[in-house]
């Protein structure tokens, strides 16, 4: 056969829908009688493209009614610009034995960091860590990849152009390009020993064997190149060989035919370096435009635009010409872009395309939940979600489930989120934290454990166990664990967890450099021992044992080896590198895609969100070890080629009958930038843009999670049990609370709610904790002293806290500072000259009223004269007098009751002191005593005489009010009371405070 005069190229404009157009061509053209389309190979950039295209030929067939069934072409997936898709088995076929095989990228991936460790130390560079060093690895690959697709070698890297900008670099730039140049000539020669090639040179090869055999042998099936767009040199001739074919085609998406001259013009000469003078604007600008990386592929092709052709067929949800005239406006280079002042109306008309400012970026989310659920009320309407923000994708899944819309995030999810991939995360961050009570519950209590009969009986016992291990970090090892076993009543449970954790166990703590493949063993074993198959079972299951299995093959095989504290950080970014899809079965009419997914998709609503800068387009990530510099002298595309991608992916989604374009005007980290796209569209249409607003669904937004219509504010909570309910005994502690906050006293004593000590708690910021170790210290020493025995505190201190079983570190911190209080009460009893201690720690109680009042006294003194001394001891700041005064503070005073009309284990009488004994600081020194009445140079509090009666006073209307009253246990009655705030969220305080100060601040007015 004499091969096509004119190549076969065509494009298919963005209005027109790249899948559906497509098959709507491809039917009528390739098909034959009696076996449909299966003669026909159908040349596809990746496998979710291919995937795309399949569902295009279901809807293209239903429509037409066909019974019969249909037979689909071939479909083989070459590889998209990331080359990161595997090469289909389409031309090994074709006797490419005589091709070397291709090194494993995963070897390749370990193999490399070796070498680069072994580059940096002969350098005499720094390593960060093993971790780094890997994601330094990985970045290194895909610098080398694609120096290989742009069939860059070696040899160029000694031009006098490159050596030239070499020169012109800082010391740091020279450095790495010289540890660059030392790692890939290690890489390279091991390559060779081995009789490999790099995938992507094995790649280039087998296109280029391709090339010629289709030039000397033109195969008699047809052969169509669909939606390919790199422009890597070796695929650039076979695409131009497929293109001479008789029976060949190329089609191209979205190549912007109606662009004018001046413009097309004015993205310079793709791939060559440009003359002096040659660009209205710089090559680097050029190649953000979304026709640069087209231009380049048909130069590379060897065609001219004028030879592409428009595609005979339009798709099933094509938009009106009108659209694709519109886009090439909206992108017009700087120089050209001046023709918009006298753009027709017809040239610049965007109707059907709308954009909406959020926010905040969860209020972006709930907008695009909102406007795929109308576009459903329309049957057949079919929407898709386009959005490179992951997060956001995944916020939108989530608020699509209020309506039972399950939506596939078609772009998948990172293996590091998915059930398995978390928990064999928490096994190895378990090991380097050495059973730290964080990880520990989270991985016990992870949903893939014991998911047969025994999960409900293991995870009681997990609840347990997790109850008396909250608080600060317990000592390492396990004898620590074991006695909190043993104190929650789980200790046969706990010798299990033992058993299965062994393998984590021996691992944990080690110092040394170890193999990854033996620390994956490990975690693998130990994740199966706890979870059975269930964590290989779904679809991240899968995932992960394939990543398993590369790992350990080739990490034994390279001797890879990594440091223990490294070794979560990095399995999470191995992790992070592998996409977990969703298999079908989410709403037919609904799919959320990222950029590489949504290519040459269409549907009838396009949702563009995340429309920001550093989200869309993403922000240029420089190479870490080439200088740009140098990479513009290799002729290497630069990072700013991604920006021009992903204008032509929202060039692409613009084509769509309706697109709303999203962005949130502030995220995470503060106020946002608009996507230079955006403002593109906004200076297109000028006074129009806002015409392309609407403000219904950030209504909607604003009300959703709202009751229907005006409804009345969270009361302030005033609970009023039954007299039975009330009739509680009066805590000496909680005299103050029931009348400074009812409410507290209501949910501690009636409703018996107590606060859950928070797992790994930091000893340093909870008082508590430090207040009931101190008098426990003080209590023993006391009772160790009260038969004329002489005990050193310090001793105590140490035995107690070996008790406490917390980690050495927290205990280092804080052992210190408490020692040193300590020692100053040590001091101050050995002096006391008028005064005998005679109780520690008794418990007293009374009857008031017909209430029984109780406590416990720190310290009970009797005096010279025969009164009492009550101590209270303090490990921070005690009351002030003017607290107790204003009834904020009552305890002591009401000892001092008990200590008059009841007694403390014994003792009783009138009370003649009341001091605190505080542990703190005062000018510079370890301890000091104070009084909670008015006394010496005190401004304030209350008079020595009517101390008692005062809190008789406070006692009686507390009973009075409350116990055996009727009156509201009303929540933060008195605002100014310093309570805890362990019950606000139960009274929902934020709900109705403002509203109880607004009222207030009416009243004043």
């Amino acid at each position: 056969m004499a091969e096509a005069k004119q190549p076969s190229i065509y494009s298919i404009a963005a209005h027109r829908g790249f899948a559906d157009a497509l098959v709507a061509g491809l039917v009528p053209r390739y098909s034959e009688e009696g076996v449909g389309l299966a003669r026909l190979t159908l040349l596809l950039p990746s496998s979710r493209t291919a995937r795309s295209v399949s569902e295009a030929f279901i809807r293209h067939y239903g429509m037409q009614g066909d019974a019969n069934g249909l037979l689909m072409p071939r479909m083989v997936m070459i590889g998209d610009h990331d080359l990161n898709e595997a090469l289909g088995a389409l031309l090994d076929p074709l006797g490419a034995s005589d091709i070397p095989a291709a090194a494993d990228p995963t070897r390749r991936w370990l193999v490399l960091a070796s070498h680069l460790r072994t580059a940096m130390e002969r350098e005499g560079q720094h390593i960060s860590g093993d971790a780094a060093l890997l994601r330094m690895s990985r970045e290194l690959a895909g610098t080398m990849d694609r120096l290989i697709a742009e069939e860059i070698s070696f040899n160029d890297f000694l031009s006098e152009r490159v050596l030239g900008a070499h020169t012109e670099l800082s010391e740091h730039w020279q450095r790495n390009t010289k540890l660059f140049k030392l790692v890939q000539t290690l890489w390279q020669a091991e390559l060779d020993e081995r009789g490999e090639v790099d995938l992507a040179t094995r790649r280039n090869m087998l296109f280029d064997k391709a090339s010629r055999r289709w030039k000397d042998a033109p195969p008699e099936t047809p052969i169509v190149a669909a939606g390919v767009t790199s422009a890597s040199p070796a695929l650039a001739r076979m695409l131009r060989r497929i293109a001479d074919l008789p029976n060949g085609a190329v089609i191209l998406p979205d190549l912007d035919l109606s662009m004018p001259d001046n413009g097309w013009d004015e993205l310079g000469r793709a791939g060559r370096s440009p003359e002096p003078d040659e660009l209205p604007f710089s090559a680097r600008e050029a190649a953000t435009h979304p026709q640069y990386h087209l231009k380049l592929l048909l130069h590379r092709m060897g065609v001219a635009r004028e030879e592409v052709r428009q595609w005979h067929r339009k798709g099933m949800s094509a938009a009106p010409p009108e659209r694709s005239h519109a886009i090439s406006s909206l992108f017009l280079p700087p120089e050209a872009s001046k023709a918009w002042v006298d753009l027709p109306a017809d040239k610049r008309r965007l109707s059907g395309v709308k954009t909406l400012a959020c926010a905040t970026s969860e209020d972006e989310a709930q907008a695009i939940a909102i406007l795929v659920r109308e576009a459903l009320e329309q049957p057949e309407k079919r929407v898709s979600v386009v959005t490179p923000d992951r997060t956001l994708a995944r916020r939108v899944v989530q608020h699509l489930t209020r309506w039972n819309i399950e939506a596939d995030d078609t772009a998948g999810m990172p293996l590091s989120l998915t059930p398995a991939g978390r928990f064999a995360l928490q096994l190895a961050e378990l090991a380097v934290e050495e059973l730290a009570p964080v990880q520990l519950i989270a991985a016990l209590g992870h949903p893939l454990v014991k998911q047969d009969d025994a999960r409900a009986d293991w995870l009681r016992a997990l609840r347990a166990f997790e109850r008396k291990l909250r608080g600060p970090r317990p000592a390492p090892g396990l004898e620590s664990l074991r006695k909190v076993a043993s104190d929650a009543g789980v200790a046969d449970w706990w010798s299990e967890v033992e058993n299965l954790l062994q393998p984590i166990i021996d691992l944990a703590g080690q110092s040394d450099l170890i193999g990854l493949a033996d620390t994956i063993d490990v975690l693998s074993a130990t994740a199966e021992a706890m979870a059975g198959e269930a964590v290989w079972r779904n679809e991240d299951g899968r995932a992960l044992s394939r990543l398993v299995e590369e790992l350990r093959l080739h990490a034994r095989d390279v001797g890879t080896k990594i440091s223990l504290e490294e070794l979560h950080s990095a399995l999470r970014d191995a992790m992070e590198q592998v996409s977990v899809r969703p298999p079908y079965g989410g709403h037919p009419r609904v799919a959320i895609y990222g950029l590489l997914e949504a290519r040459m998709t269409r549907a009838d609503v396009v949702i563009c969100g995340g429309l920001n800068e550093g989200t869309w387009p993403q922000a240029p990530s420089p190479d870490p070890l080439l200088a740009p510099a140098i990479l513009r002298a290799l002729g290497m595309p630069g990072p700013e080629f991604r920006i021009g991608l992903a204008a032509h992916d929202l060039a692409g989604a613009l084509g769509a009958p309706d697109v709303v374009l999203t962005r949130a005007i502030r995220d995470m980290d503060g106020p946002t930038i608009p996507s230079r796209f955006l403002l593109r569209i906004e200076a297109l249409l000028g006074e129009n843009a806002k015409a392309h607003e609407f403000s219904e669904v950030a209504q909607l937004v604003d009300a959703i999670d709202r009751d229907a219509g005006e409804r009345d504010a969270y009361p302030r909570p005033e609970p009023k049990p039954s007299l039975e309910l009330r009739n509680v005994a009066i805590n000496v502690t909680g005299l103050d609370r029931l009348l400074g906050d009812p409410y507290q006293f209501y949910a501690d004593k009636i409703l018996a709610l107590r606060k859950l000590d928070p797992l790994d708690a930091d000893p340093s910021r909870d008082f508590a904790w430090q207040g009931t170790q101190a008098h426990t210290i003080l209590q023993r020493w006391h009772e160790a002293n009260l038969n004329g025995n002489t005990v050193s505190i310090a001793g105590i201190v140490a035995k107690v806290l070996d008790e406490a079983n917390i980690h050495p570190l927290l205990r280092g911190l804080w052992q210190p500072r408490l020692l040193a209080g300590l020692e100053w009460v040590e001091r101050e009893v050995a002096v006391l000259e008028d005064r005998a201690i005679v109780a520690v720690e008794p418990q007293g109680s009374m009857t008031f009223d017909g209430v029984r009042v109780y406590g416990r006294a720190d310290r009970i003194d009797r005096m010279d004269d025969g009164s009492l001394a009550i101590v209270d001891y303090k490990t921070g700041k005690p009351p002030s007098a003017a607290q107790v005064e204003a009834g904020y503070a009552l305890q002591m005073g009401t000892m001092g009751l008990i200590a008059r009309d009841g007694d403390f284990a014994g003792y009783s009488g009138v009370t003649s002191r009341f001091e605190y004994w505080s542990l703190a600081k005062d000018d510079g020194d370890f301890g000091f005593v104070s009084t909670p009445w008015k006394d010496g140079q005190k401004r304030s509090g209350i008079e020595p005489a009517e101390f008692l009666p005062k809190h008789e006073e406070f006692l009686r209307k507390a009973i009075t009010q409350f116990v055996k009253g009727d009156n509201p246990f009303t929540a933060k009655l008195n605002p100014d009371y310093p309570g805890y705030n362990d019950y606000d969220q139960l009274m929902r305080l934020d709900e109705w405070q403002a509203n109880l100060v607004d009222d207030y601040e009416e009243a004043s007015a």
